[in-house]
């Protein structure tokens, strides 16, 4: 049966935190007055938290729990919470304690305001400055590159209208991209500021690793958004630049041959230009490759699997 609220919380190695987290979120959610469920994603934990999943579906009705093989990542922990939801409105939060169910009513205004996505914005972040600074910096950058105005990409306490969820596929690294894949859907999007809280429990799973893979990822999306429907504007611009350029160096030697009657065949610029037009045939045929591709893709590869589902 459908639900207005759908609460959608990636788990790894986070046992310590889902007592507390689940206590307050369950009052903020009955003070609300309306159907909801809280749906716990166990993304490959080594701890006791699906087993403590588990405790909550067996005394509560509200609570789903899935469990996957291994450990995937945060992108295929919503896309699964994002699949087994049934509530209108859909709330994405972490487990560590960091985000505040308070804060839940001040999402459902904003979306009540017309907007289809609202992110959080930790205006005042309660993390140390190793993990701060680098965040502003890839927060303008990415801001900068893709036109989204957010501040906070980052932050995963988010509220979604179902219908948007349902239209964007994420994974990798992706989850921390949705607003500007939502926005190049042309859905509105909302921010807010939220509070943020000191982590009590564990350790941050965010490092220098992620936050490269998440930088790479800026370029995917930025691929996505501006030439996933037309790869070929994209290669095939490159690729008759390079091919342009080894066309006239080689041009130039033709010249030097056949008016000078110079050698050239010993010539390294002669390989350089050979060299420039395959390379430049090659990224031609990549767009192709891409537009073929695009035509006759395929969603039906969901990225991770499933070990347990309680619902």
């Amino acid at each position: 049966m459908d639900k207005e609220i759908s609460v959608v919380i990636p788990v790894c190695d986070e046992g310590i935190s889902l007592p507390e987290l689940y206590t307050r979120l369950k009052s903020m959610m009955n003070s609300l007055g309306k159907t909801y469920e809280v749906i716990f994603v166990d993304d490959g934990s080594q701890d006791n938290s699906f087993a403590i999943i588990e405790e909550f579906y067996n005394k509560e009705k509200t609570v789903k729990g899935i469990r996957f093989k291994k450990n995937f990542g945060k992108a295929a922990a919503l896309s699964a919470g994002f699949k087994y939801a049934r509530g209108k409105v859909i709330i994405t939060m972490d487990a560590d304690l960091q985000d505040d169910p308070g804060e839940i009513p001040n999402f459902l205004h904003k979306l009540d305001e017309g907007y289809d996505l609202v992110t959080g914005w930790r205006f005042k972040r309660a993390d140390p400055i190793s993990k701060t600074l680098p965040s502003r910096l890839f927060n303008r950058l990415t801001s900068l590159l893709t036109g989204a105005g957010i501040h906070d990409f980052n932050c995963g306490f988010k509220a979604y209208r179902k219908e948007t969820v349902e239209d964007i596929d994420i994974y990798g690294e992706l989850h921390r991209y949705i607003p500007v894949l939502a926005r190049w859907r042309g859905y509105k999007i909302g921010e807010i500021k939220v509070r943020h809280h000191p982590r009590r429990h564990g350790k941050s799973k965010y490092g220098a690793e992620r936050l490269l893979r998440g930088l790479t990822d800026l370029f995917t999306v930025i691929f996505l958004i501006r030439y996933v429907e037309r790869p070929f504007h994209l290669f095939g611009v490159i690729g008759l630049l390079v091919f342009s350029a080894g066309f006239v160096i080689n041009i130039y030697l033709a010249m030097l041959w056949i008016i000078l009657k110079q050698g050239i065949g010993s010539r390294p610029l002669l390989i350089l230009g050979m060299l420039l037009m395959l390379i430049g045939f090659q990224i031609i045929s990549t767009g192709l490759i891409g537009e073929i591709i695009v035509s006759t893709r395929s969603k039906d590869n969901q990225g991770y699997t499933i070990d347990k589902v309680l619902e």
